[in-house]
């Protein structure tokens, strides 16, 4: 439902932001893999810092979520809105492992630029 389309809608805005991220560090990435990185490295750079993303936006989701449950608790103090601890626990695993899916075709492209075509800006 809401929470499939929510969770593609924020997969796609992480793969937004690493393919913009890899456009405006091509220099960076062709004078990385011309020192000797490996694509591995770059790859790991990269999904790396799509779980530091994905990491931040679970954290402001729950972050969110208690906020919410807290007014709820006082406007209706008598109904119970205590979320479950498995699902604030499952909602960092699928942040995370979403944005890392999301994350990898970024990461792919950053590690195959050839170092020469990456230093030249192309």
């Amino acid at each position: 439902g809401i929470a499939s389309v929510s969770l593609i809608v924020a997969g796609v805005l992480i793969m937004n932001v690493m393919l913009v991220a890899v456009s405006q560090r091509t220099e960076e990435i062709g004078l990385l893999k011309a020192l000797g990185a490996k694509p591995r490295q770059i790859t790991t750079l990269f999904l790396t810092e799509a779980g530091f993303l994905s990491i931040s936006g679970a954290v402001a989701g729950v972050m969110f979520g208690y906020m919410t449950v807290f007014i709820l608790r006082r406007i209706f103090p008598t109904l119970d809105f205590a979320p479950p601890l498995w699902a604030v626990g499952a909602a960092f695993a699928v942040a995370m492992v979403s944005g890392l899916l999301f994350g990898i075709l970024p990461a792919r492209r950053a590690a195959r630029l050839e170092p020469v075509a990456a230093l030249a800006g192309r």
